[in-house]
């Protein structure tokens, strides 16, 4: 079996060393940061997400801190209007096997992170930013900023968005500006008015912004989040934002819709980022994957769903390889999975454009069509994303 080698520890990278290690790899995974944690708020989990977690041995674990959810509702944010809902209970999970849910991020990767050192093949290393590889006929070594040298047999770039590894192998530059700024905050559940407190994620939609919100942490607290479609030019990750600044960008939002921002506090802010579709992640012994190879807007909750999808993937394609073998293994990973992670790319930047923020007509269109669907074509309209099992579907 392969030592394999892994740039990031976040969500992708940990369900990748779990995935690997546990086919009888070896793998060390290599962190920038000095600690391995995860920042930020709510995060949605699909029946694939599940699908995934449950064959990467932590399903249960993310089960016990998170929210089932009863429904996925969609609203006009200016009228109020009940547009349409998804119901997510019995012929949801009937059909797709699993439940949705939505967890705080720390509460999916707790549990990996757990796994991880629970396995005396895993390596953790913090304080090791990736600064380049090189590879030869032998194996692909990798040099950290520090000065530090490791080798294996094949390198994962897990490192995000901004992953040097892709940035060594494909050279495509900064990612993609949306345009789009979404303001986030994470607020105690006793703050929430028992009226309010839905067990949904309820979308409001309204001109060029939308607003979503969802309990988390067990139902503990509540997870807000609002976007704004302002034309933003230059990335912005986690800055501080002040109360009065957030509210007075959604002047047009309904009254109960405005109740519920009005909650937040201790907002931060990020300007949204993603890349094209690529057909190649691969440069011989090295791949990538999760948003270092498909980043992502998050308007189809889909990033993390993938970047799990990945990892049980491409450990089943590098089950019993060494050597040599893991250059068409890679390649095959790369084959297997682009077009399912393309197409998820591209949906999510047309749910932004076309199903959250189109303003007059175009609204009144977008509410007639989805409140004309039933239950089971809404079903239908999901089932490639959260329906299929073997991650290959488009």
């Amino acid at each position: 079996m392969a030592h394999i080698l892994i740039a990031g520890g976040g969500i992708g990278g940990l369900a990748t060393a779990l995935s690997l290690t546990r086919r009888g790899h070896r793998t060390t995974v290599l962190e920038r940061a000095g600690t391995f944690a995860e920042i930020g708020a709510g995060i949605q989990l699909g029946p694939n997400a599940f699908h995934a977690l449950d064959r990467l041995g932590v399903g249960e674990g993310v089960r016990a801190r998170a929210v089932f959810i009863d429904e996925l509702r969609f609203m006009d944010g200016t009228t109020g209007e009940k547009v349409a809902a998804m119901e997510l209970t019995g012929a949801y999970r009937q059909r797709f096997g699993n439940p949705y849910a939505v967890v705080h991020r720390g509460d999916l990767y707790q549990p990996l992170l757990a796994a991880c050192q629970e396995l005396a093949g895993v390596t953790l290393v913090p304080d090791a930013s990736v600064e380049r590889y090189e590879q030869d006929a032998e194996g692909v070594t990798v040099h950290t900023a520090d000065g530090r040298s490791f080798t294996g047999a094949a390198l994962i770039g897990a490192d995000g968005i901004r992953s040097t590894v892709r940035a060594q192998m494909l050279g495509d530059g900064e990612p993609r500006v949306s345009g789009h700024t979404i303001y986030r905050s994470v607020i105690p559940i006793e703050k929430v008015p028992e009226e309010l407190r839905w067990n949904t994620v309820t979308l409001w939609a309204g001109p060029k912004w939308h607003f979503v919100h969802y309990m988390i942490g067990g139902g503990e607290y509540l997870n807000l989040a609002v976007t704004r479609d302002n034309g933003a030019t230059v990335p912005v990750t986690g800055r501080a934002t002040e109360r009065a600044y957030v509210l007075e960008q959604f002047p047009g939002i309904g009254a109960t819709a405005r109740r519920l921002l009005e909650l937040g506090d201790e907002w931060r802010e990020w300007v949204l980022c993603d890349r094209d579709p690529v057909d190649g992640w691969t440069d011989g012994r090295v791949g990538l994957i999760g948003d270092a190879a498909h980043p992502m807007l998050q308007y189809a909750a889909q990033g993390a769903c993938q970047a799990l999808e990945d990892a049980v993937v491409l450990a089943e394609l590098l089950a019993d390889v060494d050597g040599a073998a893991v250059v068409p293994s890679l390649e095959k990973f790369n084959a297997t999975r682009r077009e399912r992670t393309g197409r998820t790319q591209e949906v999510a930047r047309l749910m932004g454009s076309e199903l959250y923020h189109p303003a007059g007509e175009l609204a009144v269109e977008r509410n007639r069509m989805l409140s004309a669907f039933s239950q089971e074509e809404l079903y239908d309209q999901v089932s490639w994303l959260h329906g299929d099992r073997a991650f290959t579907g488009v």
